[in-house]
């Protein structure tokens, strides 16, 4: 069995952690908020309270937590504590800029650092059908293999340089579609009964026609039922924005869209909305 140590038991985390579980894997699990993670417990993971006792006995460690400074915060603590050559998975979106420390933290412990977001939500995560973007060197690949096809439906290698970040990138073109995607449907609904029309006719008109699709009937529903359990927070989205727009500025490209999005989702925070799915950017249509 490989053993794995997956730091960061949240929305992604923790279906994560159950599905490496289910792949007969031997998990150990770590949550800043152990409460959170206790459940992998009684699912056979070791749960621990920090993160260096987490990765002493590695072969695989897997870090899935908010944002790059929460990754290098923690790894600083746990790498030291993990064994020589051990496998270091980013899997968290931490954005391109973040790389190059998160890279040069993993050599200077002696680590091979994989770059692999993931790109899906909270239900992919949970059924096992995230697709990983990687990038890293040919030796670690068949190493990471078991972890990755737990978690995922497949695997995209990107190159063999995870330092160079072609999982991170192609992650900032996906995720900002998705981001962009949501934040049209929640504007369409708001119109739509801004202008004094039932919004399931909106959905009337886009079912089965050449611009309808699952994801679209997934968020729709959502705000026709007023159901923001999140998938992926508004307060996320947010975040994500900021890195795409980040990255794009740094290639010297213009996403406007992204950009508007973003100022919907800041809205829609201060309305107090920031803690529910990213459709929750539906109500920064209105006056607050």
């Amino acid at each position: 069995m490989t053993a794995v140590a997956l730091l960061g038991t949240g929305i992604m985390g923790f279906p994560m952690a159950r599905n490496l579980l289910g792949a007969g894997l031997d998990v150990t699990v770590w949550n800043r908020t152990r409460a959170r993670a206790e459940p992998l417990g009684q699912a056979g993971a070791r749960v621990v309270d920090s993160p260096g006792e987490a990765v002493a006995d590695a072969e695989v460690i897997v870090t899935m937590m908010t944002d790059g400074d929460a990754v290098a915060e923690v790894m600083a603590d746990a790498a030291p504590r993990a064994r020589e050559g051990a496998v270091w998975a980013q899997m968290s979106t931490v954005g391109v800029a973040a790389l190059e420390p998160l890279a040069k933290l993993a050599v200077r412990n002696g680590l091979t650092f994989v770059d692999a977001p993931v790109q899906g939500s909270r239900q992919p995560a949970t059924e096992g059908r995230l697709v990983v973007l990687a990038a890293g060197p040919e030796a670690a690949r068949e190493v990471v293999r078991p972890v990755f096809d737990a978690v995922g439906q497949r695997t995209l290698w990107l190159g063999q340089d995870g330092a160079e970040g072609g999982g991170t990138r192609l992650k900032m073109v996906t995720v900002g579609y998705a981001i962009t995607l949501t934040s049209l449907v929640a504007e369409s609904m708001a119109l739509a009964e801004g202008l004094g029309l039932d919004p399931n006719a909106f959905g009337e008109v886009m079912s089965g026609g050449p611009l309808d699709c699952g994801y679209l009937q997934t968020k729709m529903r959502a705000v026709l039922d007023r159901d923001f359990s999140p998938t992926f927070t508004v307060l996320n989205a947010t975040k994500d924005t900021g890195l795409i727009m980040e990255a794009a500025s740094s290639a010297g490209v213009r996403v406007d869209l992204t950009d508007a999005a973003r100022q919907r989702f800041v809205r829609a925070t201060e309305q107090g909305h920031g803690g529910e799915d990213m459709v929750a950017s539906y109500f920064a249509g209105f006056a607050s």
